[in-house]
């Protein structure tokens, strides 16, 4: 069996970690360990990772501190090194993972005995359109995240190695101690460069923010400038498609409508991050036949959704990449509404539904999510049927 382990750098994420780790131990298949690498954080986030360990003392939540030097590499390799699994994944503290992730990780490199690298597609959970946005992605990332004629580019947000692969190159990937190269990048093309295989799976899902698309052009162009930095590192290696392009004719929508996004959020007190886990665990227990009432918060939506337990299946059948706003999940609430009391319904849905939704991330919030308990052997068994699973 493969043991998942998942790595987390975190440098003040006090807001975030929470979120990110309810989603890391809420999975099909339980990892193997979820290991937080502070790294000289200044607000809360070590005291909010400790108060989570003590309430949640079965997850196999490990807190690590990173405090020889500033960066996310250093933090990053130091968890890396210190992570006992067979497979290491590697994501930020603001990502989403989809509740099959752990289990989808362990079945690519199950069934592949080659792959020493995966990734997969991302997108935001914190703006609208996530399911065409993650088509895109998709997209993008299958046709120019690409190297040496068509070799895979892991991205960072959403990565997987495998254990015995990261150990080979864990000396000789580059410090970057200015700070001007991209890290996943480079650490692909380590790989690479000892021949080692690197794959692409569009069921390896992750939701991020698009906080960074918040931030001065300036500082999104120097960044943009991280892709042709790395490659000049590693001059042995070459691309034929510059992704970079697609990400400059993508950020001014985005950057535009970031604000805009989070203003509505917040006018109607919707915590995105929270909502998709509901979501998402709702999505699971409908698709495997389990009670819904086992979730936490779901005992308000089923008082308070319009239709009961019919909307609440609507709600279950999108996922954190549905394009789920008000409007959309009140059209499934509705659906059995006369047309000619189907505007004023869908406005009244949409507003019982959301005041459910946040009546339920509040009871998550106060309750915690259920999280299964931990075993020492957790994880994919290295079978036909378990490869077959996890095929793409």
């Amino acid at each position: 069996m493969l043991k998942v382990s998942i790595i987390i750098p975190a440098w003040n994420e006090q807001d975030r970690i929470t979120d990110c780790l309810d989603n890391a131990l809420r999975q099909t298949v339980t990892p193997h360990e979820v290991i937080v690498v502070d790294n000289r954080s200044t607000d809360d986030t070590v005291a909010v990772v400790e108060r989570y360990m003590r309430e949640h003392p079965q997850a196999p939540v490990k807190l690590l501190h990173q405090d020889e030097e500033q960066g996310l590499i250093p933090t990053r390799n130091f968890g890396l090194n210190a992570a006992t699994g067979d497979v290491l994944g590697r994501v930020d503290a603001d990502c989403m993972l989809k509740p099959d992730w752990v289990e989808v990780v362990a079945g690519i490199f199950t069934e592949d005995r080659d792959a020493m690298g995966a990734t997969g597609p991302v997108t935001y959970y914190d703006m609208p359109a996530r399911r065409i946005a993650l088509r895109g992605d998709d997209s993008v990332r299958r046709h120019t995240f690409r190297a040496d004629g068509g070799k895979v580019l892991l991205f960072g947000s959403n990565m997987a190695l495998r254990a015995s692969a990261w150990h080979e190159v864990a000396g000789e990937v580059c410090r970057d101690r200015e700070d001007v190269m991209h890290e996943d990048i480079d650490v692909s093309l380590h790989l690479l460069g000892r021949g080692f295989k690197t794959v692409y799976s569009e069921r390896m899902i992750c939701g991020i923010s698009a906080r960074r698309m918040d931030t001065s052009f300036k500082s999104f162009r120097n960044y943009m400038k991280r892709f042709k930095n790395t490659f000049e590192a590693h001059p042995q290696h070459w691309r034929t498609r510059k992704s970079e392009r697609t990400l400059y004719l993508m950020y001014p929508w985005l950057h535009a409508l970031f604000p805009v996004y989070q203003q509505y959020l917040e006018s109607r007190e919707i915590n995105p991050a929270l909502r998709i886990w509901f979501r998402e665990q709702a999505k699971l227990a409908r698709a495997q036949g389990d009670p819904l009432d086992d979730l936490p918060g779901i005992d308000v939506l089923v008082t308070e959704t319009p239709t009961g337990v019919d909307g609440i299946d609507e709600i279950s059948s999108s996922g954190m990449f549905d394009d789920d706003d008000d409007a959309h999940v009140a059209d499934g609430l509705t659906a059995e509404t006369p047309a000619a009391a189907a505007e004023d319904a869908r406005d009244g849905a949409a507003d019982a539904e959301h005041d459910a939704i946040v009546a339920a991330e509040e009871a998550v919030a106060s309750n915690g999510p259920a999280i299964p308990p931990a075993t020492s052997d957790q994880g994919v068994d290295a079978s036909a049927e378990s490869a077959s699973a996890a095929k793409e």
